[in-house]
């Protein structure tokens, strides 16, 4: 080989190497960019949060948590709905990370009929659901053909049938679950007559009524108190208690068990019973 050939092939190693070092410095380079970065935080990833609520006396409540959560570093904002339609539509689509406003039953009827991914992550309170009356002081006193409301969700209805069953108003078809409907009654001794309304209309509709079943909280927001219940459900083993839930996927994140912390706590505890002077009970 000439000399111009032996200079030719140093030039070109050279030049190899050079691209080889210059290479071998950029992954250098992104190796300690991607190193000088910081994993995630808390306080990163999540320090401020939407959580939907119901309108009404939990407002009050809210007000506490959100200034325990702050305590913790936690941001919340509430978002105020008026029906229980609406905020599981809003954290699956991600316009809220949470929500507090339901019980296990519910949620399990909308994960089958919308497909939400939604978990429960940490419990909040249990309303005893009751039949209220403002002509009536006993439930023996329903007269036969009686009108009697029950909210018309699917979880609220099964629950309310259970109370007018365990009254001995009515019976339900043995192995009849917690969903249960009008359908599912088997026997009916007063013939009373069943009117299925909106939860949120059914105890504002209670002076058109003879009786209704009505969620504690629309009882509280209708005007109704102790004095017009003439039944409510057992409190033991109450499978309706509320929760705080967030998309699946979110349960194990800081900023989860914070906001859950920052509600089960005494100070929260002592607005609920504020609040809801005895109809709700804490329950976690």
């Amino acid at each position: 080989m000439s000399e111009r050939g032996n200079v030719s092939k140093t030039l070109l190693f050279s030049a190899i190497s050079r691209r080889a070092a210059l290479a071998a410095l950029f992954a250098s380079a992104v190796t300690l960019v991607g190193l000088a970065q910081p994993t995630p935080s808390f306080a990163e990833d999540k320090k401020s949060i939407k959580v939907g609520i119901i309108s009404g006396e939990d407002e009050d409540v809210w007000r506490v948590v959100v200034a325990q959560a702050a305590e913790k570093g936690l941001a919340v904002e509430t978002v105020v709905f008026n029906d229980y339609t609406q905020p599981n539509e809003a954290l699956e689509r991600g316009e809220i990370d949470a929500n507090a406003f339901q019980h296990q039953p519910y949620l399990d009827n909308q994960i089958k009929t919308q497909g939400y991914h939604i978990v429960r992550v940490g419990y909040t309170g249990v309303w005893p659901i009751g039949l209220y009356s403002k002509k009536y002081t006993k439930v023996a006193d329903l007269p036969e053909g009686a009108v009697i409301g029950l909210p018309n969700d699917p979880s609220n209805e099964g629950r309310a049938l259970r109370v007018l069953q365990n009254e001995g108003v009515i019976k339900l078809k043995d192995g009849t679950g917690i969903l249960a409907t009008t359908a599912d009654i088997a026997e009916n001794p007063k013939k009373v007559v069943i009117k299925e309304l909106d939860a949120g209309i059914v105890g504002r509709s209670v002076e058109d009524l003879d009786a209704a079943v009505v969620n504690t909280d629309w009882a509280l927001k209708s005007g109704l108190g102790p004095d017009n219940r003439i039944a409510q459900e057992p409190v033991a083993d109450n499978p309706y208690r509320n929760f705080i839930a967030v998309k699946s996927g979110n349960e194990n994140e800081a900023w989860v068990k914070t906001l859950v912390a920052s509600y089960q706590n005494e100070a929260v505890k002592a607005e609920f019973d504020k609040v809801y002077k005895g109809t709700g009970i804490s329950a976690y």
